[in-house]
């Protein structure tokens, strides 16, 4: 789960029109509640207070309620945590929070110096002394630096942790920014080098530069010393795509640079700059692109027929850059999708490619290496039999070493440096944050509404009695090709496992799990298919005794707060308690608020009267009926989250009050799309959903 919220994220990008559009447009059914998408306006805040105010005298107004939310800050504040680097020339770099660093140091130590389980660091920028010096709400949203030296980086920061950023140049040397540097005011900005004098940017350079999406239309080449109006124009997308983006392949020896558009959220055009020409590179619209040194990767989304070969959707591809400019399209299969077995990543090395897959949700990962002219493969151990892991290249331009993170839902993460030919070294692991000696994790299938078999991980007490009175959590998310591996969450260890209560995590499709098609079965019109996946793993714990409806609660953020969203209006006898998390809900207007336009591949164009019809079937918010009952749920938003409108989840909570619901709502005032902007905040919020589920579900 963590992996999926923090992500990402990283999910927001793309978006266009499905389908060819009718001569009407959908009329939008009256809403009396418009006037809560004014995200700051007095009216809608001093709402807003309000019900903060009342979720906190009910959840945070005892004893036990100031416990958990202590246990879970010293959980996220630890010193014990890993401190998860990434490798700038010769120092590894870390961003670290802890109760003294709220809004974080950026800091380093040699590698020699981090395999000590209390390494010395050096602090290259303080965020909460920078912040108190320029009088800045700082969260710091990460860096780009310039190889091979690594001095010059970008940093990238936001105000109250939204995606629009400030782009500042600094220098590692000095620790200090750059006078005079690169400097890009807030906007939803991409930056990235071309070499020390010059960025590729996209930005808000005034009327026009942006997509329907809010994100850069146009792509410039802009020189050290120049104005941003006097930057040189290398590209231009459509107001329609999601974006446009430009960047230079630094691989030393191997330099190159690409633009293109994000046409839809998994379409894209790439093009690769010549002699001042732009080349098209042909892959299939729908492929990802990525090149590395020698090498071109091609990831499928759809079936290609090329070069007298059939290369199935979901297959890693690889061929010489060159290669493939020159005509040759005699690809080398570096993963084939099974029927259960899917590509989840791949990591370049300098000499080799790192295939992270899942075999029915349980990571494998193969280590491909270039020898002799020939690829050869084999598997990487480590990796717990349900469990995942993921690989991060020290320096891909000029090594093959690699860190991986492993971990599964009871056992802490561990962090090991490999190398090919040798055994993987640990070089750190977290501790036991909390008692799971008396818990056992299995996997399971449940049969959906067209028999599709969906498999679920559950997480429970060894020996539980199978008598229905089990408070059971089931988490989903079900959207954008993400697949919902095991982790291991330690504050959802503290707050819900280790009090007794079970943990179920369901792989439904609109996820990754099984590959392109897994996703592409559960798109606009089929939208519902996820939400009968869930269902039916829902019915599933319950056929089985593991718990009844009135113990069973759900929890989903941003596309999962409209999957538990869709719970809520469709089985409201199904659920005991929800928590829906920075949620989508409105569907009608999701497109209109922020960054909605760019998920239309994903969910439809509700302009278009013949898509609105089945968009509003998965709109909880047109789908509130007066005289049902609901079950009792709990809204989490962020005033500051740029991506997801907080109207969605304001407007359902006033809609289901106005219906004489009993809700609760509360909205951090920070923390962007992850809800939260600092350990604090983070532990508040997470305190007040378990305390609620608690409450509802009966854990003790």
């Amino acid at each position: 789960m963590a992996r999926a919220l923090f992500l990402s994220l990283s999910l927001w990008l793309l978006g266009s029109v499905v389908g060819a559009a009718s001569p009407a447009t959908a009329p939008e059914p009256d809403d009396p509640f418009l006037w809560l998408e004014e995200v700051s306006g007095e009216k809608a805040m001093a709402w807003v207070n309000e019900r903060n105010a009342e979720s906190s005298r009910e959840l945070a107004g005892d004893p036990g309620f100031a416990r958990l939310e202590a246990r879970l800050l010293s959980i996220l504040d630890s010193k014990e945590r890993i401190p998860f680097v990434e490798r700038l020339g010769e120092p590894l770099y870390n961003f670290w929070r802890d109760e003294k660093n709220e809004r974080g140091l950026w800091r380093r130590t040699p590698l020699a110096e981090y395999r000590k389980p209390a390494p010395a660091w050096e602090t290259v920028l303080d965020l909460d002394a920078l912040a108190r010096q320029e009088k800045e709400d700082w969260i710091w949203k990460g860096n780009a630096c310039l190889p091979p030296e690594y001095r010059r980086c970008l940093l990238f920061l936001s105000r109250g942790g939204s995606d629009a950023v400030v782009v500042r140049e600094f220098d590692v040397v000095d620790k200090a920014f750059v006078p005079d540097g690169f400097f890009l005011p807030e906007a939803k900005s991409a930056a990235a080098w071309i070499d020390r004098d010059h960025l590729f940017v996209g930005t808000d350079f005034g009327p026009g530069s942006l997509t329907d999406s809010g994100y850069p239309r146009i792509i410039k080449r802009w020189r050290r010393g120049t104005p941003l109006s006097e930057a040189e124009p290398v590209f231009e997308g459509r107001p329609e795509d999601v974006s446009a983006f430009g960047f230079r392949d630094l691989s030393e020896g191997f330099e190159r640079d690409i633009v293109g558009r994000r046409v839809s959220f998994f379409a894209s055009e790439y093009f690769v700059l010549l002699g001042g020409k732009r080349v098209h590179l042909d892959v299939p619209p729908d492929a990802d692109l990525q090149t590395h040194r020698s090498w071109l990767f091609v990831t499928l989304r759809s079936d290609w027929i090329v070069g007298g070969n059939t290369y199935p959707a979901g297959s890693l591809l690889a061929i010489g850059f060159d290669d493939f400019l020159q005509g040759r399209r005699d690809f080398a299969t570096l993963f084939a999708p099974g029927p259960r077995i899917a590509l989840e990543t791949f990591t370049p090395l300098r000499d080799g490619v790192i295939v992270n897959a899942l075999d029915n949700v349980r990571t494998r990962l193969t280590l491909w290496q270039w020898q002799a002219g020939a690829w050869t493969q084999k598997p990487i151990p480590g990796v717990p039999d349900i469990g995942s892991a993921s690989a991060l290249a020290l320096d891909a331009d000029r090594s093959d070493e690699f860190f991986l993170t492993s971990m599964d839902f009871l056992t802490p993460t561990t962090l090991s440096l490999g190398r090919p030919g040798t055994k993987l070294e640990p070089l750190k692991r977290l501790p036991a944050f909390f008692r799971s000696d008396g818990l056992i994790m299995s996997q399971h299938e449940a049969a959906s509404a067209d028999g599709t078999r969906i498999p679920y991980f559950l997480v429970t007490k060894k020996g539980l009695v199978l008598n229905g009175q089990t408070p059971t959590l089931l988490y989903g998310y079900g959207g954008f090709e993400i697949s919902l591996t095991p982790f291991y969450a330690a504050t959802w260890g503290a707050a819900w496992l280790e009090r007794g209560g079970a943990l179920a995590v369901a792989n439904i499709r609109g996820g990754g799990e099984f590959g392109p098609a897994w996703h592409q079965a559960a798109l606009r019109e089929n939208r519902p298919r996820a939400y009968q996946d869930f269902i039916a793993v829902a019915e599933d714990l319950i056929r089985r005794k593991i718990t009844r409806s009135e113990k069973l609660g759900i929890m989903g953020g941003s596309n999962g707060g409209l999957l538990v969203g869709n719970m809520l209006t469709r089985r409201p006898d199904l659920f005991g308690a929800v928590v829906c998390q920075v949620p989508l809900l409105d569907m009608r207007r999701y497109r209109k608020l922020l960054a909605g336009a760019s998920w239309m591949e994903e969910y439809g164009d509700p302009d278009d009267p013949r898509q609105w019809e089945f968009i509003r079937t998965f709109s909880p918010y047109h789908n509130l009926k007066a005289g049902v009952r609901y079950p009792r749920t709990l809204f989490t938003t962020s005033t500051r989250d740029d991506r997801v409108h907080p109207g969605h989840a304001r407007k359902m909570a006033a809609r289901m009050k106005e219906l004489g619901q009993d809700v609760l709502y509360f909205e951090n005032t920070a923390g962007g799309h992850a809800g939260a902007a600092t350990n604090k905040q983070k532990a508040h919020i997470m305190a007040l959903e378990f305390a609620f589920l608690a409450r509802q579900l009966g854990l003790r």
